[in-house]
């Protein structure tokens, strides 16, 4: 027997009593009212923005016919398909990971409104290597809403990988490619994702405190061209006060699914509310 609902999918209607997505993750313990929380603390539900970590603009609106592109290095690329690339909403071309779970969220709130989301993310890419793409990999798309995460092979490449990058290059190479993404697409909605290590695995001593000048980065970026900002490693710290950071991410760099997941709840709260 199907189960009736009205307004899409945001007023499912089991029996007779509305619950929304949001509302039965809140009861489920998942998350809280407003999408902000943290994954998976079902007795001891902690905020995922404190006073001082709001996001640094208005989140994004979200309407009819809207274009959401996810772009990064391997944490979104998550094993998507190559060959499914341009067909928006496609399982296997969103991938495995967070892009693809948020994705999901997205398309259960707004199942009316004929959103088109697509994962560009390509494993081991830096900030130059999204430049040398975009326009096939951006532009073309058009997006209204283009969230970024990147910077860890900014840094991690440096460690042993023969890129002679500086935290200097990539916020300069950073500016750049969102100047040349607004000059392109002056309407776009810009979501720049904190980038984030776990202390385990690859991570050692050796990253700190030199990686969290790339954090640092990234959110002056977003500070700069006003875009919502995503506090990723803000949302690990709290998770490994319930579970060991192997649980979210066993080498440190690319989430578990429960990483992922962690990682769609806190992009849907900064992003869609």
């Amino acid at each position: 027997m199907g189960i009736p609902y009205k307004n899409g999918m945001n007023d499912l209607i089991p029996g007779r009593g509305g619950m929304s997505r949001r509302a039965f993750l809140a009861t489920s313990g998942v998350v809280a009212a407003g999408g902000t929380t943290l994954l998976g603390a079902t007795s001891k539900v902690k905020p995922l923005f404190g006073a001082n970590r709001k996001p640094v603009s208005a989140r994004p609106k979200i309407g009819r016919d809207t274009v959401i592109l996810f772009q990064g290095d391997s944490i979104t690329d998550a094993g998507r398909s190559r060959e499914k690339a341009g067909v928006a909403n496609d399982q296997q071309q969103l991938g495995g990971g967070y892009a693809a779970m948020a994705a999901a969220g997205l398309l259960i709130d707004h199942v009316e409104q004929g959103l088109k989301v697509y994962n560009r993310g390509i494993s081991g890419h830096k900030v130059f290597q999204l430049a040398e793409r975009w326009d096939a990999d951006c532009i073309k798309l058009a997006p209204n809403i283009l969230s970024i995460l990147i910077g860890v092979n900014d840094y991690w490449h440096t460690l042993g990988g023969g890129y002679k990058g500086t935290v200097e290059v990539y916020e300069k190479d950073y500016r750049a490619l969102i100047d040349q993404t607004l000059e392109k697409l002056p309407g776009v909605a810009i979501v720049i994702c904190e980038p984030f290590v776990l202390r385990c695995g690859a991570v050692n001593d050796k990253w700190f405190p030199e990686f969290d000048k790339y954090r640092a980065a990234a959110r002056r970026v977003a500070e700069t061209y006003k875009a919502t900002f995503v506090p990723f490693q803000l949302a690990f710290d709290q998770a490994t006060k319930y579970a060991p950071a192997e649980h979210w991410a066993k080498d440190g760099v690319h989430p578990s699914p429960a990483g992922a997941a962690l990682m769609a709840h806190a992009w849907l709260g900064a992003v869609a509310g």
